[in-house]
């Protein structure tokens, strides 16, 4: 019997330290799908669709954090994208299995350093900052910064943003929250040899006080992602584009019976030769409880101009309205119009009704 106790004990001291420093890891994600019909000014025409991502892009995933005591914490994510209309991976073909998370990293009083691919400096500036959060369909902001219109090769609008939502092969130092601010710095690593000078750098800040929020960004981009290419898009003329240099700020109100919110954003692309274009995006917008859900109302309009479309400005002006009803904390029921229109193409309008549900 003390033998047996003595052994108990043993196995007890041995295994004690690997319980208290046991990862804490969780299965989780998002499923979001639509129906309805799609027309971004420019396109050839009209698509009736069952589509996926109408309000938030669906993913699924893996989380984890170790306590490794003395404040310490490792944190590690490995998330992907996958669409619900095909059950296809990804965003698009082509996507990378874990292209919306694939880092692990420390984290204590001192804020986090992380490693890997995350999240971009622009993103949670541009999602917090506008009524559609990340709705790559219908937000206005979002598709004004993300999402090209026209046929491939032939594009009548491309995207504002270079670089992607998400950066790999990165650093990001994220400083402990400092009253109601936290900043993020980025850099990602070009990993191209003999052109140690080609990366993306990056920082955004986040601040929030009571009914007020308020962000900013800066981002340098050099390097496609996920995968290498064209910076922004490539199609002729914005595959020439080697550099974007972008400033965004935005703020937010929350007045009980409305939430408002502002953004501006302004970019900056060269090229190896002297071609450049410049992009200034502004969107307004709302959030206001109606019956047990919101209206959302969101505007954006983008003033392009520069050598390599010719000189003369263009614009582009997008409009949504819609309706969000939670069922629950985890699902909710949508409805969304939009109005879309870029100089020398018609307007177009998209409208959808769709269910996202958290797990």
């Amino acid at each position: 019997m003390k033998k047996a106790q003595a052994a108990l004990g043993l196995i007890a001291c041995m295994t004690a330290g690997s319980t208290l420093a046991q990862s804490n890891v969780t299965v989780g994600g998002l499923v979001d799908s639509f129906a309805g019909s799609l027309k971004y000014s420019g396109d050839a025409g009209r698509r009736a669709v069952v589509g996926s991502g109408g309000m938030t892009t669906s993913w699924f995933g893996f989380k984890g954090v170790e306590d490794l005591g003395g404040g310490l914490r490792v944190e590690f994510a490995l998330t992907g994208f996958y669409r619900v209309d095909t059950g296809e991976s990804g965003r698009f073909g082509g996507d990378n299995m874990f292209s919306r998370d694939a880092n692990v990293g420390i984290a204590g009083g001192f804020g986090k350093i992380q490693l890997g691919r995350g999240l971009a400096p622009n993103f949670l500036p541009t999602v917090l900052f506008n009524p559609y959060g990340d709705s790559f369909n219908f937000s206005p902001l979002v598709v004004h910064m993300n999402v090209p219109a026209g046929a491939f090769g032939a594009r009548t609008w491309t995207a504002a943003n270079a670089g992607d939502t998400g950066w790999s092969n990165q650093i990001i130092y994220t400083t402990p929250k400092l009253g109601g601010l936290t900043a993020n710095l980025h850099y990602q690593f070009g990993e191209v040899a003999g052109s140690t000078g080609r990366n993306n750098i990056g920082v955004n800040a986040l601040y929030f006080s009571g009914p007020f929020a308020a962000s900013a960004f800066y981002h340098d981009v050099q390097i496609a992602n996920p995968n290498p290419g064209a910076v922004i898009d490539a199609t002729a003329p914005f595959a020439a584009i080697n550099r974007q240099k972008a400033y965004f700020v935005g703020a937010s109100y929350n007045f009980e019976v409305v939430k408002l919110f502002a953004t501006y954003q302004r970019n900056e692309d060269d090229t190896a030769t002297v071609a450049e274009l410049t992009d200034k995006i502004y969107s307004i917008g709302a959030s206001a409880p109606v019956g047990p859900g919101s209206v959302l109302l969101a505007y954006a309009q983008t003033k392009r101009a520069g050598s390599l479309i010719g000189g003369a400005e263009r614009e582009r002006d997008t409009f949504s309205i819609g309706y969000d009803y939670p069922f629950s904390k985890r699902t909710d029921l949508y409805t969304v119009a939009m109005s879309d229109k870029i100089t020398g193409a018609s307007r177009a309008t998209s409208y959808g009704i769709g269910l996202r549900h958290k797990f």
